[in-house]
């Protein structure tokens, strides 16, 4: 029994694993593809602003061809006085030196536009093969959410209880703190809010507002308090401050193993909330379930 049990718990913390990575995997995807939407922002206005000068090279170079713009013969040849000269040379003087400045910005814009265009191709690029790795992730990862939910089910109810207890001692829930008193308004808003999901099923790569995995959870909670995290473990788990177990608050991050692969809400009293395992729902439990590996001070 001890076997089957210990075996199923593996899968199950190996599964949480693969979540994680393909939580990240996601999330790398939203940022890759929200830099190819700024890539293309700024192709559109490079060639905008390469439209604009092209259209003033073109005046300039009418104005210097068919009437304003004579050589500095015709100037000599038609002026009636010497300072009339002087004034149409000035002038002339004054038509070159736009007309180059014109034209060396164009050619900074025509660059612009070229390394711009070259930037959003690599930026779509990198976002596609996001999106490949992604889609293959998460095809696989329904693949192993089925095989371990029907090795978990064919376990016995002692091997079951024998195996939850195994993936980090997440059994029987805690009981919480009467009260919750965070340091600050946002903190305590992100506890209350993961509180009040006590009981909400575990889902692998969910995050509310029904169901969640572990980084779900706190970045549910944390969004309740304008909060924006990842939804990745190992995202958050170098986002804040890092703070030792001494110093632990309520409304910090806590976090487990190596690579990290798990994260809940420190609520005081040694204990988290946090959305545990398949077949556990939210709950509270120990920070000193095996594999605590740090915490984080968000606010």
């Amino acid at each position: 029994m001890e076997d089957a049990a210990s075996l199923v718990a593996e899968r199950g913390h190996q599964l949480e694993v693969l979540t994680e990575q393909f939580n990240e995997a996601r999330e790398n995807l939203q940022s890759q593809q929200a830099a190819a939407a700024a890539a293309e922002d700024e192709v559109t206005a490079a060639e905008a602003e390469l439209v604009v000068l092209r259209d003033q090279l073109a005046g300039v170079a009418q104005t210097a061809y068919t009437g304003d713009g004579f050589g500095a013969l015709q100037a000599f040849m038609t002026s009636g006085s010497p300072e009339e000269f002087l004034d149409r040379v000035a002038l002339l003087e004054s038509v070159a030196g736009h007309h180059n400045d014109v034209v060396d910005r164009v050619a900074r814009a025509q660059a612009a536009a070229e390394e711009a265009q070259a930037s959003a191709e690599k930026a779509a690029a990198e976002a596609q093969q996001q999106v490949d790795k992604v889609t293959a992730q998460q095809a696989g990862l329904q693949s192993e959410i089925a095989d371990y939910q029907a090795q978990y089910t064919a376990l016995t109810a002692a091997q079951q209880e024998e195996a939850d207890a195994a993936h980090g001692g997440r059994t029987l829930a805690a009981a919480p703190p009467s009260a919750v008193v965070a340091n600050s308004a946002a903190a305590q808003t992100a506890v209350d809010t993961a509180m009040a999901q006590l009981g909400d099923p575990y889902v692998w790569a969910a995050a509310g507002p029904d169901s969640f995995d572990c980084s779900g959870l706190t970045q549910y909670a944390f969004a309740a308090a304008g909060i924006p995290l990842p939804h990745s473990s190992r995202m958050q788990a170098a986002t804040g401050q890092a703070v030792s177990r001494a110093e632990l608050q309520p409304g910090d991050l806590v976090y487990f193993y190596s690579p990290v692969s798990h994260i809940g809400i420190y609520i005081g009293g040694g204990q988290m909330v946090h959305a545990s395992t398949f077949g556990e729902p939210v709950k509270v439990g120990s920070v000193d379930m095996s594999g605590y590996a740090g915490a984080r001070r968000i606010v």
